[in-house]
This record gives structure tokens, sequence and C-alpha cells, in this order.
């Protein structure tokens, strides 16, 4: 609900602070007191366009700010702010603050954070409906016509939505089981060589890292072995070492009993033989323990070789081999049984999509049931709002199956035909300002427990009726705002008797400078201006005295 609004330099509004309350609020005045400055202020702040020629002469920027009681929770405007990065505090009041400088510029806030126009009419539409000869929103746009009679009859949509889904799934199930099989049946050939390679060949993961590194094993085992072996052939060999020791040794032998002091030297060269014999032993104990077999590093140097080889041909790392050997295979199988396969998906589609029609067909039953019973509703109000020679109707017509979705296969939209014998059409097509209001309101009536914004705003809704029909007007709007804030901008004496409060638009002059203010009037104040509503310039006893009865009657 609307609770204050504060304007400031918009046309011939200096400075104006409003306080509104609920029920049904009037806002009376002479004609060009400046009654159309008040609703564009308020436009401007839900998101309307921000004209320069707004800001008023010699005032550098326009200001309006517009409070609204706190969201309830799950309230579209909660929504909103949150799917655009919005917050507002529990109990917190909506402020939205719009700005526009003389220069064309224009800035929106929404409680002092920054926000576009674009959000700001997607609030103001949740927010408050404006109902006037120039409107087309809410009940005039079409797209939201489907909702309201969903409401209006209780139709429920939500078997529809889980049946559209589970068709859509299973179409996209099979259109991408189409396009698989078809790609692979495109490379049948490679796929079947290349699955038959790869899958003789056997690729591992980690295989690669673990061939290797047994390789750089054999590869250093290699390399001490020959190493080895010329240091064995050094000491061993015919003319090693050893050998020349052991030579040594038994001539030294021989001649040792002749001269005493080479028995040292015989000793020593024991020694030296019984050192370079376990020498020896070491060697061929280490050349043993080395691991190298030249028939395994072939072996292991022609898999690593033939591993990368596939990996480069396949464009692929060597551990990915396996992977894809698996995932050529399950194409290759796809062509096998893929016929089969997409003759279940088929049948699938076909059963989901008449499961479909089947719930849609009774949800369009429904919104014609109920669009027969919302076209009475609406008839009942026409004829006491003079509008008895127009006709309502609710069209419920079939969408074309590319647009059938999860709210159905209907599109909804409220038609009238204004005289006896003319077709039907849109109702902002065929309506005038006047005539267009009076439908709203019937609608709006017949449609009062849906929802919708809480703040109604009708824009002379009374144009060119009085007596009983402004009467039927009046009371159609009390009986509105019982569950909904009704501002209404009236010429109507009868509909301005109705208000729970009452707020006078008039326009002064100092003689340089014309200004527009509103004045919340107290009980005597509103007879005298309903009595002027009657009488016109000059307020006689017995418009005084009509402007009680009307007062008495509500």
């Amino acid at each position: 609900m609307l609770t204050t609004l504060s304007i400031r330099n918009v046309v011939l509004i200096e400075a104006l602070d409003l306080d509104f309350g609920s029920g049904l609020g009037v806002l009376t005045g002479e004609t060009g007191a400046g009654k159309s400055i008040l609703l564009d202020s308020l436009g401007l702040a839900l998101g309307a366009r921000g004209d320069s020629g707004l800001v008023r002469n010699g005032a550098p920027q326009a200001s309006v700010i517009a409070t609204f009681e706190t969201p309830a929770k799950g309230h579209r405007v909660i929504a909103l702010l949150t799917d655009n990065d919005l917050s507002i505090e529990p109990g917190e009041p909506l402020i939205i603050r719009r700005t526009v400088k003389a220069d064309g510029g224009s800035r929106a806030f929404v409680n002092d954070q920054p926000c576009s126009a674009a959000l700001l009419r997607d609030l103001g539409a949740s927010l408050v409906e404006i109902h006037g000869q120039h409107d087309d929103r809410g009940l005039l746009n079409p797209r939201g016509h489907r909702a309201l009679l969903d409401a209006f009859g209780r139709c429920d949509t939500s078997v529809v939505a889980v049946a559209h889904a589970a068709w859509r799934e299973a179409t996209m199930l099979l259109a991408e089981s189409r396009a698989a099989v078809e790609s692979a049946a495109r490379d049948r050939d490679y796929l079947a060589h290349a699955v038959a390679e790869l899958s003789t060949f056997a690729p591992e993961p980690g295989e690669e890292a673990t061939l290797a590194e047994e390789r750089a094993t054999m590869q250093k085992g290699a390399r001490l072995t020959d190493d080895l072996t010329a240091v064995t052939d050094c000491l061993t060999g015919s003319d090693g070492g050893l050998a020349q020791l052991r030579q040594a040794a038994r001539r030294l032998d021989r001649i040792t009993g002749d001269y005493a002091p080479l028995a040292e030297v015989l000793e020593a060269l024991d020694r030296a033989v019984i050192e370079a014999s376990e020498a020896e032993d070491r060697l061929a104990r280490a050349a043993e323990a080395l691991i190298f077999d030249p028939a395994r590093l072939d072996s292991i140097e022609t898999r690593l070789f033939d591993l990368r080889g596939l990996a480069r041909k396949h464009q692929v790392q060597p551990d990915e081999l396996a992977a894809l050997n698996a995932e050529m295979a399950a194409r290759l199988a796809a062509i096998e049984g893929g016929e089969e396969h997409i003759a279940a998906l088929e049948a699938d589609v076909v059963a989901k999509a008449s499961a479909y029609r089947t719930v849609a067909g009774a949800l369009s039953d429904a919104r014609r049931a109920a669009a027969v019973a919302l076209d009475a509703a609406v008839a009942a109000e026409l004829a006491p709002l003079k509008l008895d020679a127009a006709r309502f109707r609710t069209a419920v017509l079939p969408l074309d199956e590319g647009q059938w979705g999860a709210g159905g296969a209907d599109r909804v939209e409220f038609e009238i035909s204004t005289n006896p014998g003319a077709p039907f059409a849109p109702l902002v097509k065929i309506a005038s300002g006047g005539e267009l209001s009076r439908f709203i309101l019937a609608l709006k009536v017949a449609l009062a427990e849906q929802g919708g914004a809480d703040t109604l705003i009708f824009d002379e809704i009374d144009r060119g009726v009085g007596g009983a029909v402004a009467s039927a007007i009046g009371e159609r709007l009390s009986r509105l705002s019982g569950s909904n804030q009704i501002l209404v901008v009236t010429h109507s004496p009868q509909v301005a008797a109705r208000g729970a409060g009452h707020m006078l638009i008039a326009k002064s002059s100092d003689g340089i400078v014309t200004r527009t203010g509103v004045h919340a009037l107290d009980e005597g104040q509103r007879r005298e201006e309903i009595a002027r509503m009657l009488s016109g310039a000059e307020i006689t006893a017995e418009a005084r005295a009509q402007a009680d009865r009307l007062l008495e009657k509500v």
C-alpha cells in the first residue's frame, strides 16, 4: 500500500508531502488544477520516462519519493529485489526515489540503493495499477489475462507444468540420442578400426609412467654392466692383474728358500692375491645383482614408443587412451543398437506428448468453464455502469503446438463489443477513455479476490456520467477498497462522497508564480467541496443539503 508521496519541483508543484491511508481515497479539484501532475509524479517514481519537461521552471532537478508498506513475505516485489541484488530489511518500508535533472538525466533508488528505470517499471507494476485513458498495463495487457482467468476459476496448472517438463525432457533426450547415433554412423569404419586397434593394444591409465620408469632403470643397469665387465677383464683376464700376481707369487715361492729376506715379500704377494680374489668375487656378485635384460628392455621400449604413437595419432595423452577406447566403443555400440534405442525413445515421447495433451485439454475445459462464469460476473456489472449495450467475453483460444508450454495450450484475452452487432476486439483498441475505465472497474470487481497490485488508481473513471451511474461507480469502488487501497481522481460528487479520505487539488498564484497544492479535507471542508462539485462556482444551500444527503448514504 502507498503510504506517502513527496514531490519536489515537478511542473507547478514546488513542494508537496502527502499521506495516504487504506480504503478509498478520492482526489478532486477544478479542471486544470493539476491532478495530472500528481499522477505524472507518481508515474515517475514507478518507472515512467524521466522527461526534463517535468522539472519546474528554474529548478535544477525534480524529485519524487514514494513510500510503500513493507512487502509481505513471498510478495513478487521481494523476488524482484532479490533477483536484482537489492536488499530490504524485515519490517522496513519500501522507499522509491526518482530524480530528473533539468538537462534530462535521471537516477533511481530503492531504499537508497541505485537501480534502473526498468526495475522501477517492474516494481511499479507489482505495487500500483494506474487505470486511465492511456494506460496499457494491468488488465489491458493480454499477457496477464490467462493467469487472471486461472486464478478466478481456480484452474490448477501444476499438473500441466509437470507433464510439459516430462515431455520436453523426453524430446530433448530423443534429439540428443539421434544426433549421437547419426554422428557415430558417419564414422562407423573409423570407429571399428580404432576400437579394434586400441582393444588389442589394451592401454592402461598410468602405463606410460610405469614403462618409462622401468626403461630408465634398465638403461642404468646396461651402463653399469659394461663398466663392471671392463673392470672384471682388467682384474681376471689372462693378462689381468690377478693372474700376474699369482704368477709372481709362484716364482717367488721357488726362490724364497735360497734367500730368506724374500719371505716377507712372498707374504705380501699372498695377501694381495687373497684381496684381489675377494674383489673378483664381489664384482661377480654385483654384476649378478644388476637388473638388466636386453630382451626385456627392447620389449619395454617397443611398448612405450607404440603407446606414445597411439596417443599422438588420437591427439590425446597416453593416460587418456583407455577412456577414449571406452568412449568410441560406446559410440560403436550405439550404432549397433541405435535403432532399437531410438524406437524406444520415440515411443516415450509419444506417450509423454499424449499425457500432456490429456491434462492440457482438461485445463482448457476448466478455463472455458471459468470464462463463462467470468463473463457472467462482468456482464452483471456493465448495466449499472451505463455499459448495458456492451458485451464482454473471455476468449480462450488454442495456441499452435510450438507455443504450448507449462501454462497449457491456450491463450486468453479479454474482449469487448461496445455496440449491438459490433465485433469483439481487445479492450484497449475499441473503448473510449471513460468506457475503458468503467470496463476495468467491472473486471476488477469480478476479479476482486484474485490479487494483483495492492494499490489501484482510477483516473476520471466517472467521465461523462452522473446520477445513478456515478453512484454505481462509487459503490463498486468502495467495495473494491475492502481488499485494495483505491485512489480515484473524480469529478463526481457521488463518487467523492464514498471516500474514506478526501484530498483537494488546487492551483494558486501570487501573480508571479503559479503553484499546485494538495490539501487533506476534514469533514466540514469535504462537505463544502462536494457541494461545489454539485453546484459549480457558487455553493448554494441546496448544494450543501444535497452534499449532506450523499454523505449520509455512505
